[in-house]
């Protein structure tokens, strides 16, 4: 198995020298884990930087989740922001237990609140809808 972490590593980083968001986030995930690569924070710290510049509503999720780890709780709940506006149910929940600690107001949880319900509407389609259904009419076959 190690030597698949390898050669996805090898490929990620291509990818991520070409800009790509998802393999800086997936870069990040090897360096935490020490999968394929020896563990490193400060890597995998500067894939997920790298993956939240780009948009990865995960990455900037992770980034908050590390904040609030070292007891940064202002810049996590920032991160927790920016990637619920990108449609991130868990940033969601944690912002919720940040106002429940009285790290967020009332006003931003709203913000945040509102900023997630329209991103997770922008996804939103008839194509998307009917996909949806399909899968799941496939899932009842499979199932008996």
């Amino acid at each position: 198995m190690e030597g698949d972490y390898r050669s996805a590593y090898k490929y990620l980083l291509k990818a991520a020298e070409l800009g790509n968001a998802e393999a800086h986030f997936k870069l990040a995930g090897l360096y935490h884990e020490g999968h394929g690569v020896e563990k490193d924070r400060g890597k995998a710290i500067y894939h997920l930087e790298e993956a939240a510049i780009g948009g990865h509503p995960y990455a900037r999720y992770d980034l908050g989740y590390d904040a609030e780890e070292y007891g940064i709780s202002e810049r996590a709940v920032r991160h927790w922001i920016i990637s619920a506006n990108l449609g991130d149910d868990n940033s969601i929940k944690s912002l919720m237990a940040a106002y429940r600690g009285g790290f967020v107001s009332k006003e931003d949880l709203a913000d945040a609140l509102r900023g997630h319900q329209a991103a997770v509407d922008a996804t939103k389609s008839p194509q998307r809808e009917a996909a949806e259904e399909y899968r799941r009419s496939l899932a009842s076959v499979e199932c008996t």
